[in-house]
């Protein structure tokens, strides 16, 4: 059994706490020394008051209030020590703790991936993917050969094709420049009816039936 073990009574086989556990320790700790210390502090700020009131009356009580006021700053020194250690060490307990969940995490993710992989293996992936990437090639002929216009007008002499279309524009051209006059469809129509006569011209014709009674008879004639 250890010094320490026979001081504090503990055993050899005692579980050791865990790290939250021993944070939690830590912490309380640090809460009853806080407040020992604002309890020093108060006693400290006493004492002092004692001191000046009875400095020029009991000088005796003065000295004997300013020797528990040294006393109580040298257990507030201590207490401030003692914070310190016990913040470090607290501090180094909250990594440690953040480590271990830190690394329990990465173990129980690390323990997912090894049995997501325990039914691949590496060569049948790499062949899977050489035959998708073959039936992609497959797809890729069958769709250009099926879009191919095989059989369907790959006889056609594109010369030949190239000619009619002049041809057609020629004739097209030779239309516009023998068409520059009027169409028989632009020429005014032809009345029905008989033209009308002039007022003076048809005077004129009614004295001269008048006075040529051949000439009358001629007109009459006509029409």
């Amino acid at each position: 059994m250890s010094f320490l073990s026979k001081v504090f009574g503990g055993k050899k086989e005692d579980k050791a706490p865990t790290t939250g556990e021993a944070i939690q320790k830590l912490r309380e700790t640090e809460e009853m020394l806080v407040k020992k210390q604002e309890f020093l502090e108060k006693k400290i700020e006493q004492e002092l008051a004692v001191a000046r009131k009875n400095g020029t009356k009991n000088k005796r009580a003065a000295i004997q209030a300013l020797k528990r006021k040294k006393r109580y700053e040298k257990q507030l020194q201590q207490i401030d020590g003692t914070l310190s250690t016990i913040e470090m060490q607290r501090e180094a307990l909250e990594g440690a703790n953040t480590n271990t969940a830190v690394l329990t995490t990465m173990k129980n993710a690390a323990d997912a991936l090894k049995a997501a992989h325990k039914h691949m293996d590496v060569d049948q992936v790499h062949d899977m993917m050489d035959d998708i990437a073959e039936q992609q090639d497959v797809a890729k002929e069958i769709s250009e050969a099926i879009s191919n216009p095989v059989a369907f007008g790959t006889d056609i002499d594109e010369d030949e094709l190239e000619k009619e279309l002049e041809e057609l524009e020629q004739e097209e051209l030779d239309k516009e420049l023998l068409g520059t006059g009027p169409t028989a469809d632009q020429l005014p129509s032809v009345p029905a009816g008989e033209l009308p006569v002039p007022a003076a011209r048809a005077k004129t014709s009614a004295r001269v039936e008048e006075e040529d009674p051949d000439l009358k008879e001629l007109l009459q004639w006509a029409n």
